[in-house]
């Protein structure tokens, strides 16, 4: 929080659908919350472009890569059939603690052609081999399946590699680490092993997906906190026009 920065006004919040009281705490997207909905400009971000995206939502089947959130409680209220998981350290993907999965991004244990949708937030900067994650997540997917989620995008230079996963499993740095918060592990304790360029699609293509782009949200963001969400498009041409 920066008190400078503090700002309580009415605007309209594209989950929500109405105008509600959003509250600032600083000049990021992250601290830009609705206080109806909780959700942060991210949040909002992602669901504006997927409601232009899937307006049958409720038709469809949709995989979420968390358990808990705005988004996850989004999609409880109007997704057709709901998965969700985590990633916890030291539990078997498709194994449970408490209540909840465990899923490895890069070894999902669903069988091929389970979803209609996959949506993710802030996770695959995080995933030591994200091409191996992005072909798990096109692999689920069913035919013309999408791809929608966000990670911290630099449209100024292409993807940079801060840090891979050895065989061993240790970790070698390539740059000086730098480390994001969660709400299962805590601030400043999950590794970044890359900052994302524009380049993401490319890397999305080449790992299965027939199509992949970047979405600006239709939708006004709260004090112009928008963000952009890729979107990968997995097999046949979806079935209308992005």
């Amino acid at each position: 929080m920066n008190w400078r920065q503090l700002r309580l006004s009415w605007q309209s919040c594209p989950v929500c659908r109405t105008r509600t009281p959003v509250l600032r705490l600083n000049q990021n997207e992250i601290s830009v919350r609705c206080l109806k909905c909780r959700s942060s400009a991210i949040t909002m971000s992602l669901i504006s472009v997927l409601n232009d995206l899937i307006p049958d939502l409720r038709q469809k089947s949709v995989y979420e890569m968390s358990s808990r959130g705005p988004l996850l409680r989004y999609l409880v209220e109007n997704a057709g059939e709901l998965t969700f998981s985590e990633y916890f350290d030291n539990i078997a993907p498709g194994e449970k603690k408490g209540s909840v999965q465990c899923q490895d991004a890069e070894r999902l244990t669903y069988r091929s052609f389970s979803f209609d949708i996959c949506t993710s937030m802030e996770v695959f900067e995080h995933v030591p081999d994200d091409m191996q994650g992005f072909s798990e997540i096109c692999r689920v997917l069913k035919p013309g399946g999408l791809f929608i989620f966000t990670v911290p995008l630099f449209s100024s230079h292409g993807t940079v590699e801060r840090a891979r996963k050895l065989e061993n499993g240790d970790i070698e740095y390539l740059l000086s680490p730098e480390y994001h918060g969660d709400n299962i592990r805590g601030w400043g304790r999950v590794l970044a092993f890359r900052n994302y360029g524009t380049d993401i699609v490319a890397r999305l293509r080449r790992s299965g997906f027939a199509d992949a782009m970047i979405r600006w949200p239709p939708d006004e963001i709260p004090w112009g906190y928008a963000r952009p969400v890729v979107v990968g498009i997995k097999g046949q041409p979806f079935d209308r026009p992005l």
